[in-house]
């Protein structure tokens, strides 16, 4: 379904889904260290979830067996938690969690270095995946299309000379976990379709340091890509607003 204009009440229970999510989230970054398995993350996800009162919409979507997405170094996106995937010092991080809460569900992820970086290649890519999230939400409000936010996205990652991930892209979310459209990290401006106030959208740059082309592995799930280079993802949900968007999972 396309992602329709939401109502009072259930932007309120998106707000407090976001919330848990960005609580959780702020949880895991700081756990995540050297030692520690992709497993033992996506259990406390698990635990501090059901503590809140949340659910997890990840566990079972289309047959994927956990409620956390942890991608390591040139792991990009929907790495599945195991326990003999063990954190090393310096690697990338990917989590990325969903939280559904009456009904309603937000999406969101960060990438975070496990102990001390062992490159500040990795602490730039990092910064910058990030601050062209944040150029992309910059971009928001009612009546924008879903050229300019990747657009905006586009020219930031560009200016750092960073892969961006074409083969995946946001979306719309609240009902569902995806609903349309897409929402590409590339663009061109006054393309695509139109949002208006009260729709919400997940907006999530993937870039690395190499080439854009990604493979999915032999599980079904993970996607790397395919030159090896480590890869950063960051998100958010947002409300589109009369002249702005709303981040709903802001930590």
């Amino acid at each position: 379904m396309f992602t329709r204009a939401k109502t009072v009440d259930e932007l309120k229970s998106m707000r407090e889904s976001g919330r848990m999510l960005a609580t959780i989230l702020k949880q895991l970054e700081q756990a995540t260290t050297p030692g520690m398995t992709t497993k033992d993350l996506a259990d406390l996800a698990a635990r501090e979830l059901k503590k809140l009162g949340g659910e997890g919409p990840f566990l079972g979507y289309q047959g994927y067996p956990d409620v956390l997405c942890v991608s390591v170094n040139e792991e990009v996106v929907h790495g599945i938690p195991s326990r003999a995937k063990v954190l090393h010092e310096g690697d990338i991080v990917s989590l990325d969690f969903g939280v559904r809460y009456r009904g309603m569900v937000t999406d969101s992820a960060l990438s975070v270095i496990a102990g001390k970086p062992i490159s500040q290649k990795h602490v730039a890519l990092l910064k910058y995946t990030e601050a062209s999230l944040m150029t992309g939400i910059a971009a928001v409000h009612d009546g924008v299309r879903t050229g300019d936010i990747g657009a905006a996205i586009e020219a930031e990652l560009n200016r750092h000379k960073y892969g961006i991930v074409r083969d995946l892209v946001g979306h719309g979310v609240g009902h569902y976990i995806h609903e349309d459209p897409n929402i590409p990290n590339y663009g061109r401006h006054d393309t695509g379709p139109r949002l208006v106030k009260n729709m919400t959208i997940a907006i999530e740059p993937m870039a690395t340091l190499g080439t854009d082309n990604v493979y999915i592995a032999e599980d079904g799930w993970t996607v790397l890509t395919q030159d090896g280079s480590w890869a950063a993802h960051y998100e958010h949900t947002v409300a589109i607003t009369d002249d702005g968007a709303e981040i709903l999972t802001l930590r």
